[in-house]
């Protein structure tokens, strides 16, 4: 993956969360729960694409 399309797919994350946050109305407690989602599904990403973790597919919960 290159560096341009990596920097893309950061850019559209965080105009969509922007957008979903500035524009759905919602309390304030479940914009937090979004956004730490979002920023840990993202980092868990980021992790995958520079090869520190292995695969996202062989992480198992429970």
């Amino acid at each position: 993956m290159s560096l341009i399309t990596l920097i893309i797919v950061l850019v559209l994350v965080g105009l969509i969360l922007w957008m979903i946050n500035s524009y759905i109305p919602m309390q304030a407690t479940i914009k937090k729960i979004l956004n730490a989602v979002v920023v840990i599904v993202v980092i868990l990403w980021l992790l995958s694409v520079f090869g520190i973790i292995d695969n996202i597919e062989n992480i198992h919960i429970g």
